[in-house]
């Protein structure tokens, strides 16, 4: 018979490994659900962007940055809440840890069963527009689907960089692109594959204008997590949950305590 999970690791956080803030709403996702649970965000800021670095560049900087988490925290489980990671490096993750990973893929599946004119659209970074993994999921859920994709890396960095002090009008300007591109290929379920552009979302949807759906992995990834912990016997039972919030590199830390302060996370500088 296997043995329980002890208090001590029922008590972990649950950490979530981003280039930098995109991951933020998924944890926010998941601690609603889970309240009493700890968890640890870490920006790998030292490495951002992953989207524009080779494949083999951005599974080397997950582990570097998943060892140095391990290095001070003994987390129960870790949420890869970036698109471009996971569809690079989350098997190479799940080989090089003894704790449970959850990924954030493109959400192609609810996209195809959402979309009437059997035309999605998926907006990511560069690498996961041309990733393989990518690939396998339209041949799986979208075989027969017109596939839009639009590569928008300036959405990353313009979020990552300037979300608090932009103007609601610099925010559209940032997307209307790709919105009318959408809109002219007539897609009407538009993936939103890269974390970071779910800050973006409410201004995507109002500016779309009705002409498409936006899809994210948000609700998935948190019921995945959920079924994950529950399997594993790793809720937590009891107690008041943190949230701490860490970067690697250095950079501007008055921009990630606003940042911290906006979604209730403890930040609390570079990682040790």
């Amino acid at each position: 018979m296997p043995l329980m999970p002890s208090s001590e690791s029922r008590n972990g956080p649950i950490a979530f490994l981003d280039s930098g803030i995109g991951g933020i709403p998924y944890l926010v996702k998941l601690r609603k659900k889970l309240p009493r649970e700890n968890y640890l965000y870490l920006a790998d800021h030292a490495n951002f962007p992953y989207g524009e670095k080779p494949v083999e560049k951005i599974r080397e900087a997950v582990l570097q940055t998943t060892d140095r988490l391990l290095s001070f925290s003994r987390p129960k489980m870790i949420v890869l809440a970036c698109n471009t990671a996971s569809v690079s490096a989350l098997q190479n993750l799940r080989d090089h840890v003894d704790i449970p990973v959850v990924g954030v893929v493109p959400a192609v599946k609810p996209a195809a069963h959402l979309s009437g004119e059997r035309t999605i659209g998926v907006l990511a970074t560069e690498s996961t527009v041309n990733a393989p993994y990518l690939d396998s999921l339209i041949e799986q859920f979208a075989r027969d689907f017109r596939v839009v994709r639009v590569a928008a890396g300036d959405i990353v960095a313009f979020v990552e960089n300037r979300l608090l002090q932009s103007t609601r009008e610099e925010q559209n300007r940032l997307v209307a692109p790709a919105i009318e591109t959408f809109r002219r290929e007539r897609a009407d379920a538009v993936v939103l594959g890269c974390t970071h552009f779910t800050f973006l979302e409410e201004n995507i949807r109002v500016l779309a204008g009705g002409a498409f759906l936006t899809v994210d992995s948000r609700e998935g990834v948190a019921n995945q997590s959920v079924r994950v912990l529950e399997k594993e016997g790793l809720l937590r039972e009891e107690g008041e949950g943190s949230a701490l919030f860490y970067t690697t590199g250095s950079r501007d830390d008055d921009y990630y305590h606003r940042i911290g302060d906006r979604f209730f996370l403890d930040f609390r500088g570079e990682a040790p």
